[in-house]
C-alpha cells in the first residue's frame, strides 16, 4: 500500500525524493513500558517534592499545555513563580540566574534509538563503563537507572537554578554545595528519603517493584526510573499525519506536500532531520544566538554557550548542538538552543542561512522575564558573534518566502494530537498535598 500511494505522488509529480522516506515507527522502535510504573512516575513528575525549596516540579519547565516546555526562551526555575509565559521573579526568593538553554521537549524519549541527551549530549550511553553511562559525574555515577531517559531526568535536580535552590536553602542544596551527590544522605538519597517518607507514595513503590519491601528500600533510581516510565508513555508520538504518509495511508495539504517535497529535496533539511523521529542525533553548529547566562562553571564569568565542545574538548565541536528531533516542532516554541527565535517561520527561514541570519537576528522575538540586564552581552560583542558565525558547518540555501512557508506546512504535519494531550494526563494533586503547575 504505501509504495503504491508514493508511486502515485511520484507520477504527480509531488513527490520525488520519495525514496528518502523513513520507514513508519512501530512498537520494536520503543522500550516497552509498564502503565503501573508510568503513572507511579506521572505522579512524581508534577510533584514539587523532588526539588530542594519543594516549589519546582519535572512539570513546572515541561507542560504539556506547552509542548512539554514552558514557552520561554530561558526558563525561571528555582527563584520564579507562575506558570508559563506568566512565570516572573519571585522577589523573596530571587534565583541566581536564568537556566541558560531553552528546556527542551519531551517527545519519544522512550524511543530505542536515542543514545545521547541534552543539547551538548552531556549523558550518554557507554557499555565500557559500569553504569552503562557516561555522564557529568563520570565514575561516580551510580549503577540502577534502568534507561538514558531514567537518568536524564534527574540531573536537574541537581542544578541550583533548575530544581536544587541557592547553597544555603535547603539540604540537597548544601549536599549539592559539599559535592556530595551520591551515596548515603548524598543530593539524590535525600530526595529519595523525603519521596520514601510520604506514605501514599512508599505504598505504591512497594506494589510496583519487587526488589522493594519496605519505604527504606525506595532509592532514588526507582524515584527516576519510575518518572522515565511516565514519560515515555505519555509522549509517544507516532500518529502525526507524516506517520500516515509513511504508511501509504494518507494525505497532506497542498502546501504540506510541498514542503515535505522541499525536505527531503532540495532544501536538504532531511540530512540532519533524518529517520523517522527526524534527528540524525549528531551535533551541528547552526550559528544560533546567544542570549542569557551562557554555560559555564560558577567560577566562569563569560556568557557563551560553546555546545558540544564543553563536552568533549574538540575545537571542531564548538558552538555545535544535538539536532533536535522535529516531532510536534509547531507546539515547541521559542526555538534554538537558547530560545532565540519564538516566530517558527522566522526560525526555519534563520536556518537555511545561518550566517546572514545570525547579522540581521531580530531580538524582538525573544520571551525572557525581565530578570538579567545582562542577557545581551554575547550578541553585543561582535567578536563572539563572528566566532559563532564562524563555526557554522551548513552551506546557505536559497529559499523563497513561499518555499519557507511550504517548510512550515510540512513541520504542521508532525503535530501529534495524541502525543500533546497526552495519555495519562496532568493529575488533580499528588500525594505530597503540595501544588501541582498548571495555567
Amino acid at each position: 500500500m504505501r509504495g503504491i500511494f508514493i508511486s502515485v505522488l511520484i507520477a504527480m509529480g509531488q513527490l520525488s525524493m520519495a525514496a528518502d522516506l523513513p520507514k513508519p515507527l512501530t512498537d520494536d522502535d520503543f522500550r516497552p513500558v509498564s502503565k503501573k510504573e508510568a503513572m507511579l512516575g506521572q505522579l512524581l513528575f508534577y510533584d514539587p517534592l523532588l526539588s530542594g525549596n519543594k516549589e519546582v516540579a519535572c512539570a513546572t519547565c515541561h507542560h504539556p499545555a506547552l509542548g512539554t516546555g514552558d514557552g520561554l526562551s530561558l526558563s525561571l526555575g528555582d527563584g520564579g513563580k507562575g506558570f508559563g509565559l506568566k512565570r516572573i521573579v519571585d522577589p523573596g526568593n530571587l534565583p541566581e540566574q536564568r537556566v541558560p538553554r531553552n528546556a527542551q521537549p519531551l517527545f519519544n524519549l522512550g524511543a530505542k534509538q536515542i543514545r545521547v541527551l541534552f543539547h551538548d549530549g552531556r549523558v550518554e550511553l557507554d557499555p565500557a563503563r559500569a553504569s552503562g553511562l557516561r555522564t557529568p559525574l563520570e565514575d561516580e555515577m551510580v549503577s540502577g537507572f534502568a534507561s538514558i531517559i531514567s537518568a536524564q531526568t534527574m540531573f536537574p535536580v541537581l542544578s541550583g537554578d533548575e530544581m536544587a535552590g541557592h547553597y544555603s536553602e535547603n539540604e540537597i542544596s548544601q549536599a549539592v554545595r559539599r559535592g556530595t551527590l551520591t551515596g548515603k544522605n548524598g543530593a539524590w538519597d535525600l530526595i529519595a528519603q523525603r519521596v520514601a517518607s510520604v506514605r501514599g507514595y512508599a505504598k505504591k513503590f512497594i506494589e510496583i517493584y519487587p526488589h522493594i519491601s519496605g519505604s527504606d528500600d525506595i532509592a532514588f533510581t526507582d524515584v527516576s526510573n519510575a518518572i522515565a516510565a511516565f514519560m515515555e508513555f505519555e509522549w509517544r508520538s507516532d500518529t502525526a499525519p507524516f506517520d500516515t504518509i509513511l504508511m501509504g495511508e494518507g494525505t497532506l495539504s497542498i502546501a504540506a506536500e510541498k514542503g515535505l517535497e522541499l525536505f527531503y529535496g532540495v532544501a536538504d533539511c532531511a540530512s540532519c532531520h533524518s529517520g523517522a523521529l527526524l534527528t540524525d542525533h549528531g551535533f551541528h553548529a547552526m550559528g544560533q544566538p546567544q542570549l542569557g547566562p551562557g554555560k559555564g562553571a560558577r567560577f566562569e564569568s563569560h556568557a557563551r554557550d560553546e555546545g558540544r565542545f564543553r563536552v568533549t574538548g574538540f575545537e571542531a565541536d564548538k558552538y555545535a548542538f544535538r539536532t533536535p528531533s522535529l516531532r510536534n516542532v509547531e507546539l515547541t516554541g521559542p526555538w534554538g538552543h537558547a530560545g532565540a527565535y519564538s516566530d517558527l517561520t522566522a526560525f526555519v527561514a534563520a536556518h537555511i542561512d545561518p550566517r546572514a541570519a545570525l547579522a540581521s537576528y531580530d531580538r524582538s522575538g525573544v520571551i525572557l522575564t525581565k530578570f538579567d540586564v545582562a542577557d545581551w552581552r554575547i550578541m553585543d560583542d561582535l567578536v563572539e558573534v563572528v566566532a559563532i558565525a564562524n563555526a557554522v558547518d551548513q552551506e546557505p540555501v536559497s529559499l523563497s518566502k513561499q518555499e519557507v512557508a511550504e517548510l512550515v506546512a510540512f513541520l504542521g504535519a508532525l503535530t501529534d494530537t495524541a502525543a500533546q494531550t497526552g495519555r495519562l494526563g496532568v493529575p488533580k494533586s499528588v500525594p505530597s498535598g503540595l501544588l501541582v503547575p498548571s495555567p
